[in-house]
């Protein structure tokens, strides 16, 4: 069977099977590597995604219940407004040390800017809690979001 999906605002057909993961998807059949495969049970946060405009683990998400939905993925974030600020601060305050998680990261980030265009640091941290970072650089990503609120203030 033969599905249509709408993923970073174009649309794809895909043959993937009831039960698929919308991650496998992604990255086996559209090759798109930028949203990563952490821990498979939704509790890390390396598969974020956008689910109309709402951060997802991808993970476990299955390939039906995204038809009709605009999905988007990391990929997309530099022609956004809030994904491109959010990537500005991070390179400007030097946020990843490994990267792994940071896609994950960032679609979070983007969601909450989304939301709450001047999160406090407890809002940051309450948002963002279930995205694991092995490296412990939460710090550096809170300091990421709000650095990225200044520069959509401006």
């Amino acid at each position: 069977m033969t599905r249509e999906l709408k993923l970073n605002g174009e649309t794809i057909s895909t043959k993937a099977q009831d039960g698929t993961p919308l991650l496998w998807v992604i990255r086996d059949e559209l090759k798109m590597t930028g949203t990563k495969f952490g821990c498979g049970v939704a509790s890390c946060g390396a598969c974020t995604v956008h689910i109309d405009g709402q951060p997802t683990r991808s993970c476990q998400t299955f390939i039906e219940d995204v038809e009709g939905v605009e999905i988007t993925t990391i990929e997309a974030m530099r022609d956004d407004k809030i994904g491109a600020a959010v990537q500005q601060a991070w390179t400007e305050l030097d946020v990843v040390q490994c990267g792994y998680c940071q896609s994950g990261q960032i679609m979070s980030a983007v969601g909450l800017l989304a939301e709450n265009k001047k999160p406090t640091a407890d809002e940051i941290d309450e948002y963002m809690w279930g995205n694991a970072c092995r490296c412990a650089t939460y710090q550096r990503i809170r300091a990421g979001v709000q650095r990225a609120a200044e520069i959509l203030e401006a």
